[in-house]
C-alpha cells in the first residue's frame, strides 16, 4: 500500500510542472547514447508520447554523428573535426544524407508511431524548411550555417497534431545543390526560435557542463560560458552545444538544457521534477527568472 501513494505522490508532485508546460512547444534535441541504445531507445519514445498525451507540444531534431564515423570508416572516407563541427565533402555528404534522412530519420519517426505518437519523419530539405549557405566560405565543404527557418510549416504541422522528427540537413539557394550538413545542436536551437518554443533540451552523453574538477555546472548565461570557453573549461564538441544554447535563449527560448541522455526518463525528469538534472541555460535579465511560475500557475486555477 505504501508503494502505492508513493506512485500517487510523484504523480501528484509532476501536476504543477504538467499546468506550467501545457500546450507549449519543447524542442529536443536527440543524440548520443539515447539514439543508439535499444533500451534508451524505448524509454525516448515513451517520455515522447507521455509528453504529447499531456498537452505538450514536442519537436525533435536528432543527430546521428556515431553512425555517419561508422559507415564513412566502412567506405574508407577519411572525415575530419574542426571545434566539433565535421567538415563535409561531397562524397561525404551523400552519407551524411543517407545516414540522417534516410535512416535515422525514419526509425525514428517509425519507433514514435509503434507507441501511438502522430509522428512525421522531414529533412530541412522538405518544403525548405532549414535553409544555409557554406560554413566560414566553404573552409568546411558542405556543412552549412543556417540562415532561415521556416517556424510557420513547422508550426502547421504541430497545428495538425504531428510531432515533426527533423533530419539537419539544409536547403540551398542553389538547385542541383546536394544540400549541407547542419551540426544538430546548433539545427535544435535555430528551430526552437524559429517556432517560439518554450523550452530545447540537449540529450548528450555527460551529466551537463562540468568544471575542471568534474564538477557539474547548474546554470550558465551568456557571460559564464564565454569565461569557461576561454579558460578551457568547456571545449571540443562542448563547444557547439553551449553556444547553442546560448543562441536559443537570447532569440526567444526561455530557457536551454544540456541533460544526460544516459538517464532513463531524462527528459520527463528534467520537466516534471522540480530539481531537474544537467545544466541549465537562462538569461540572468530575464524578467520570467524571478517569477514563481508554479505558484503563479496554482494560484490562477
Amino acid at each position: 500500500m505504501q508503494k502505492k501513494h508513493q506512485k500517487v505522490q510523484i504523480l501528484l508532485d509532476a501536476i504543477p510542472h504538467i499546468k506550467k508546460f501545457y500546450g507549449k512547444t519543447i524542442v529536443i534535441k536527440y543524440g548520443g547514447s539515447a539514439q543508439t541504445s535499444p533500451e534508451l531507445k524505448e524509454k525516448f519514445a515513451e517520455d515522447i508520447v507521455l509528453l504529447s498525451l499531456v498537452g505538450i507540444k514536442p519537436v525533435i531534431v536528432h543527430g546521428g554523428g556515431a553512425r555517419i564515423s561508422e559507415l564513412l570508416e566502412k567506405l574508407e572516407i577519411k572525415s575530419e573535426f574542426v571545434d566539433g563541427h565535421r567538415v563535409t565533402s561531397e562524397e561525404t555528404m551523400r552519407v551524411v544524407e543517407m545516414v540522417l534522412s534516410g535512416e535515422i530519420n525514419k526509425n525514428i519517426t517509425s519507433l514514435l508511431n509503434h507507441h501511438g505518437a502522430k509522428a512525421i519523419g522531414i529533412s530541412g530539405k522538405d518544403s525548405s524548411i532549414i535553409n544555409a549557405k557554406p560554413k566560414a566560405d566553404g573552409k568546411f565543404g558542405y556543412t552549412g550555417v543556417v540562415t532561415k527557418v521556416n517556424g510557420e510549416m513547422i508550426n502547421n504541422l504541430i497545428k495538425e497534431g504531428f510531432i515533426p522528427v527533423i533530419a539537419p540537413i539544409a536547403d540551398s539557394a542553389k538547385p542541383n545543390h546536394p544540400g549541407f550538413n547542419i551540426n544538430a545542436d546548433v539545427a535544435a536551437s535555430q528551430v526552437a526560435a524559429a517556432i517560439g518554443a518554450q523550452k530545447v533540451l540537449f540529450l548528450t552523453d555527460t551529466v551537463g557542463v562540468l568544471d575542471k574538477e568534474g564538477t557539474l555546472l547548474t546554470s550558465l548565461d551568456k557571460e559564464d560560458v564565454e569565461a569557461y570557453k576561454e579558460d578551457g573549461t568547456i571545449g571540443g564538441g562542448m563547444i557547439p552545444k553551449v553556444d547553442s544554447c546560448i543562441d536559443a535563449i537570447y532569440n526567444g527560448v526561455n530557457k536551454a538544457h544540456i541533460i544526460d541522455g544516459r538517464v532513463e526518463h531524462s527528459i520527463l525528469l528534467e520537466l516534471f521534477t522540480s530539481d531537474g538534472i544537467g545544466t541549465q541555460f537562462l538569461r540572468k535579465d530575464n524578467p520570467n527568472n524571478g517569477i514563481d511560475l508554479e505558484k503563479l500557475i496554482n494560484d490562477e486555477v
